[in-house]
C-alpha cells in the first residue's frame, strides 16, 4: 500500500528541472509529515487538504497535490502507530531509495 501511495505521488509531484531528487523526497516527507500532524490533531479525513493549506506549508505549490494522495494511507494507519512513529521519515527513507 505504501509503494502504491507513493508511486502516485511521485507522479503527482514531478520534479522541476532545478530540482534533486533529495528535495524532492524531503518535500514528499514533509507532505507525509503535514498530513500526520493533521491526524494527531484529530482533523476529519476529508478536512486534511484544508488543514495543510492552511498550516503555511513551505514546499513549492505543486507538492500540495500529493496530499490527497498521502492522505488515505496516513489515515489507515493504526493510531499508535501515527502517534509513536515518524511516518515522514519513512517516506524519506523509502523515496530516497526508489
Amino acid at each position: 500500500m505504501l509503494r502504491i501511495a507513493f508511486v502516485a505521488a511521485f507522479l503527482a509531484t514531478p520534479l522541476a528541472a532545478q530540482e534533486t531528487k533529495e528535495e524532492s523526497c524531503k518535500y514528499q516527507a514533509d507532505v507525509v509529515a503535514a498530513v500526520q500532524k493533521a491526524r494527531l490533531d484529530r482533523v476529519k479525513e476529508r478536512d486534511v487538504v484544508q488543514a495543510v493549506a492552511d498550516s503555511g506549508p513551505t514546499w513549492p505549490e505543486n507538492y500540495n497535490a500529493a496530499v490527497p494522495l498521502i492522505t488515505p494511507w496516513v489515515y489507515e494507519q493504526k493510531m499508535r502507530d501515527v502517534r509513536k512513529k515518524d511516518l515522514g521519515a519513512a517516506w524519506l527513507e523509502l523515496c530516497l531509495q526508489q
